[in-house]
């Protein structure tokens, strides 16, 4: 199974065994865990998570600016380690969330017992199927999330639906068009001697769990308008992958240079999107 040449939707015959796949990957290991070195679920853990993610993406905390929250209803879809749902508990947001996997569930409520907070309510879902009313949350956030569900667009749809008239969305997707994917068609297609191989069949089988998903800007913006949306904005910056950080110099300059050509706020792997509800 592979997706269209823009990387859109899955073919609705295989999509429960995709998803069943992408709850396996994550399962395994919550997303950002990685990057810890202490024993699992001690506050050191937590800790090495949070200060890698927001050194390495310090970008989240001005784009969901947590603290604009206090004592607003927040629904954050995928929540992996938890990171980012402890900033919303920590703002003092009425903070509740979802996720695919046990495994997000078990790091968010032992992160939220090492810390001494407590959160509304943190649960398995499906960002598919919310299992919320209508109309119900001031935000509904998301980072890096829907591009892994086998229908984005049903999951986007979703998004809006639980969001209050009024109220906010904020997510991220991937960029099909960024430096960063540009560079894994390089590894895993032209090095493989299959530079037939388009960006979106390079994400979809060799970026995190199977059937990632990338979007362009004209896709997001697409999608966003035919929803009952206004105030949207669009961005994709350029981060420290799509600029090489790891590299020696001369690949730095590269990228650097590549960036300029395309734009540092078109050619980013990280697509953000935020938006308000119609009333």
């Amino acid at each position: 199974m592979t997706p269209d040449m823009r990387g859109q939707e899955i073919p609705e015959a295989g999509k429960e065994a995709l998803k069943e796949s992408v709850r396996g990957y994550w399962n395994q290991q919550a997303c950002g865990t990685d990057a810890a070195d202490s024993d699992k679920f001690s506050r050191d853990y937590f800790d090495e998570i949070e200060a890698y993610r927001y050194e390495a993406e310090p970008y989240i905390h001005s784009f969901a600016q947590f603290s604009r929250y206090h004592g607003k209803k927040v629904l954050e879809v995928g929540m992996g380690a938890g990171t980012d749902f402890l900033q919303w508990v920590r703002a003092g947001a009425e903070a509740h969330g979802i996720d695919l996997t046990q495994e997000s569930i078990d790091h968010v409520q032992q992160r939220l017992a090492v810390y001494g907070f407590e959160a509304a309510q943190a649960q398995v879902g499906d960002a598919e199927h919310i299992p919320y009313p209508d109309d119900t949350f001031d935000l509904v956030y998301s980072w890096g999330v829907i591009h892994h569900s086998p229908s984005t667009v049903r999951a986007l749809e979703e998004l809006v639906r639980v969001t209050k008239p009024g109220g906010e969305i904020k997510a991220m997707v991937y960029n099909r068009r960024s430096l960063h994917t540009f560079y894994r068609w390089g590894r895993y297609a032209l090095l493989r001697g299959k530079p037939w191989m388009s960006f979106a069949e390079v994400l979809y089988h060799h970026m995190e769990s199977e059937g990632t998903k990338g979007y362009t800007l004209a896709e997001v913006e697409a999608m966003l308008q035919a929803l009952p949306l206004e105030d949207i904005r669009c961005a994709a910056t350029v981060n420290r992958h799509d600029l090489l950080y790891n590299k020696p110099w001369p690949a730095r300059a590269a990228a650097r240079l590549l960036a300029s050509l395309f734009g540092h706020d078109r050619c980013g792997f990280f697509l953000t999107f935020s938006a308000r509800k119609r009333t």
